[in-house]
């Protein structure tokens, strides 16, 4: 899935022959599943449908779909490519990949061709994508339960984004901007994500809508220690910094054991929960055992 205004090859010729109504900064593509003929890329591929339909009745604008070999045929009354390698060719600013378990090789592929250009920002592989509540989504997040708000949030963890969704939901505090940054799509390497928990923060720390930040780490990788050091400098040029309220997952993980996804795996000479959870805390995060708290935390440091 990618958002924004392509600029030149098929991709500016498709969004040329929409209505203008469609031509939106806040356009997106969509993926369906391959063109394997059996029941189980037939049932993926009527789920990326539905989720198509869903994110076009949210109201973001879609410009068109990628499902290899099916080139040049049309669905949701949408041009179909057989790559999304066009987005970035285009300089589509926001690419989205939701999949898990993408090869490193391919993963090294992608960084190669995005470092040729500057405009397109990868987010994921492995996460939900990132939502505007009420405005934009692109993504697999269940977007019912989110409302918008004050709170900005960016995590490692699709699920535990969710709870934290929830819980400021609850509070009446809602989100400003989700971003669900995935692991990468392959194990505990910090280099092959397209956005990082950093990039998110900085977003959050310039954001006139977001008077509050959540970030949610886990085991794997070291995004969180460097999370904790941009927290620190913000703090320090700050007068007035928004409240961050920080969690890591995985805090009783066994070591070499896969939790859950790719990349949430504690090796040997891993950084621990426990120490990424005193760095964030050293840095000035109010660290919480658990998201089911970040709403009623958030709303008394907003004072609110």
């Amino acid at each position: 899935m990618f958002g924004g205004a392509a600029r030149h090859g098929r991709v500016r010729e498709a969004l040329r022959q929409l209505p203008s109504s469609r031509r939106h900064s806040s356009q997106i593509h969509w993926k369906s599943g391959t063109s394997v003929e059996n029941s189980h890329w037939r049932k993926l591929t009527v789920q990326a449908t539905a989720n198509a339909k869903d994110t076009i009745a949210y109201g973001t604008r879609i410009v068109g779909g990628v499902s290899p070999g099916k080139g040049g045929q049309t669905h949701l009354d949408l041009p179909v490519f057989n790559t999304v390698r066009e987005a970035i060719e285009a300089e589509v600013p926001l690419v989205v990949s939701v999949a898990e378990h993408i090869p490193v090789h391919d993963m090294l592929r992608v960084h190669e061709v995005l470092q040729t250009q500057s405009r397109t920002r990868l987010v994921g592989p492995n996460c939900p994508g990132i939502i505007a509540p009420e405005q934009c989504r692109v993504g697999i997040m269940p977007y019912r339960q989110y409302r918008r708000g004050c709170v900005g949030i960016v995590s490692k963890s699709g699920t535990l984004s969710y709870e934290a969704v929830g819980a400021t939901s609850r509070a009446g505090l809602g989100q400003s901007v989700v971003v669900g940054m995935g692991d990468g799509g392959a194990a505990a390497d910090d280099g092959r994500k397209g956005t990082t928990l950093v990039d998110g923060l900085r977003l959050f720390f310039k954001d006139d809508e977001t008077k509050g930040i959540i970030v949610i780490g886990e085991i794997g990788g070291e995004a969180e220690l460097r999370a904790a050091e941009v927290i620190t400098e913000y703090r320090a040029r700050t007068a007035d910094p928004k409240p961050i309220i920080a969690m890591v997952a995985g805090q009783t993980a066994p070591e070499g054991r896969v939790m859950g996804h790719a990349g949430a795996i504690l090796m040997p000479r891993d950084v621990s929960a426990a120490a990424k959870a005193d760095a964030l805390s050293k840095a000035g995060a109010i660290v919480v055992p658990h998201p089911g708290v970040m709403g009623d935390t958030m709303k008394e440091l907003l004072g609110m």
